[in-house]
């Protein structure tokens, strides 16, 4: 007998050639990045697919093995929107942005894994096949203790450190030797950077005001940029979310003598109106950032013509199958797409994939100190870059596969539901 629980979108008789899930596990690996959620999901043929997400990880967790197993434990892996569409609408009934819709976006990323490794294909042909041959990147001034703590303590969103001398500070050389940094990005075949320098500034007034000697200071590192590189690159900057109208259309007003490529979440993204006056005020190029959750928002922010940019992450607004169906709409509105990561290795595959596939994507975001200092420790494939670009990935599915020594009982928040159990 059918299970009213699990029926919907599905076929009352199961495929006989279906693919089972039979365990779900999840880890926390609070020593390299304490927000970060790892997923697998295992199958009666063997295979195991991967994904991730980020921030209020538990809560995530909690979620996953407590709510969604049940939907999906010894159902057909392969049926991927027939899951996301009832575990979307399940979770529509009281919310579905959040950590529900980050729990959908792990899961998503290890249904398309499956798909791509029972196939024996990339993820990016089974999406209809390349539209080219590598992805633009550019790389985002972080530094390698962004995001990540030892000690296992979470941090809060947009509050990251300058940090401090040494390699792959970006945030830190941005501020005291600008050109230096940039002279070894150009030296990496690296086109553009995005910096978040306004953020110590926001801090000190709550984002209310910024006076114009405050601008004038902040500035400093991009003016000298310009003036001794000219064009030969480009930069965004990230406000983070941290300024209201009057001080965003300050910040803008100098920044545009300097034509930075676009301005990022500069307002917060919670009221899209304000975002439309800010373009419309501003006179400038406006992305509007991951910071929106669901289909609605980018609906909304494109129908409003708020926006010259849109960013997705994949691990937050829905998984692949979503971030497609985003980057298409947004493409109807001839508004181009980038894909966030600022947070984990599967996240920066997924965005390589819908790159790959989605002729209106035009950039992924990287953050070198990232890749090169512990997104090893997570995952078993390099990213490769090369001249501006990140190769597509190799190998069936996302490419890349969890470090299995991660998903060990009683290592880090370690969980499992398995279907006999």
């Amino acid at each position: 007998m059918t299970d009213p629980l699990t029926a919907p979108y599905l076929p009352a008789t199961p495929l006989e050639d279906a693919v089972r899930v039979v365990a779900i596990e999840t880890v926390i690996p609070s020593d390299i990045m304490p927000g970060l959620l790892l997923l697998r999901i295992h199958t009666n043929t063997g295979a195991i697919g991967h994904g991730e997400t980020y921030y209020a990880p538990h809560a995530v967790a909690a979620l996953v093995h407590e709510w969604m197993a049940r939907r999906l434990l010894g159902q057909d892996a392969l049926a991927i929107e027939s899951h996301w569409r009832f575990l979307y609408e399940r979770c529509a009934n009281f919310g579905a942005r959040g950590a529900e819709l980050r729990a959908i976006s792990a899961i998503d990323l290890a249904l398309w894994d499956l798909l791509g490794q029972t196939c024996g294909q990339p993820i990016y042909r089974l999406l209809g096949g390349p539209v080219r041959s590598r992805v633009p990147v550019y790389n985002s001034l972080g530094n390698p203790a962004y995001g990540r703590n030892p000690e296992g303590r979470q941090g809060w969103p947009g509050y990251g450190t300058i940090g401090e001398p040494g390699p792959l500070q970006d945030s830190y050389k941005l501020f005291h030797a600008p050109e230096e940094l940039v002279e070894e990005l150009l030296s990496e075949g690296y086109t553009a950077f995005k910096t978040w320098l306004f953020d110590s500034v926001a801090h000190q007034h709550g984002g209310m005001r910024i006076s114009l000697s405050d601008l004038e200071a902040t500035l400093q590192p991009l003016v000298r940029i310009r003036e001794q590189f000219g064009n030969r690159i480009e930069f965004m900057v990230d406000g983070h979310g941290f300024f209201m109208l009057p001080a965003a259309l300050r910040i803008a007003d100098a920044l545009r003598p300097l034509q930075p490529l676009w301005l990022e979440d500069i307002l917060k993204m919670d009221n899209l109106s304000t975002l439309r006056d800010f373009r419309q005020q501003s006179r400038m190029p406006i992305s509007a950032s991951e910071m929106l959750l669901s289909r609605a928002d980018y609906a909304q922010v494109l129908a409003e013509q708020a926006v010259d940019y849109v960013m997705i992450d994949p691990t937050w607004v829905g998984g692949i199958s979503e971030t497609v169906r985003l980057a298409h709409l947004a493409q109807a509105y001839n508004v181009p797409v980038t894909m966030h990561d600022c947070t984990g290795p599967l996240t920066l595959f997924a965005g390589l994939h819908v790159n790959a596939a989605v002729p209106g994507c035009c950039f992924q975001e990287t953050v070198r100190a990232h890749i090169r200092t512990f997104y090893h420790e997570l995952i078993d494939a390099p990213v490769v870059i090369r001249n501006g670009e990140a190769e597509l990935p190799r190998g069936p599915g996302l490419g890349a596969r969890l470090n299995p020594e991660l998903f060990r009982e009683g290592r880090y928040d370690y969980r499992v539901s398995r279907l006999d159990a």
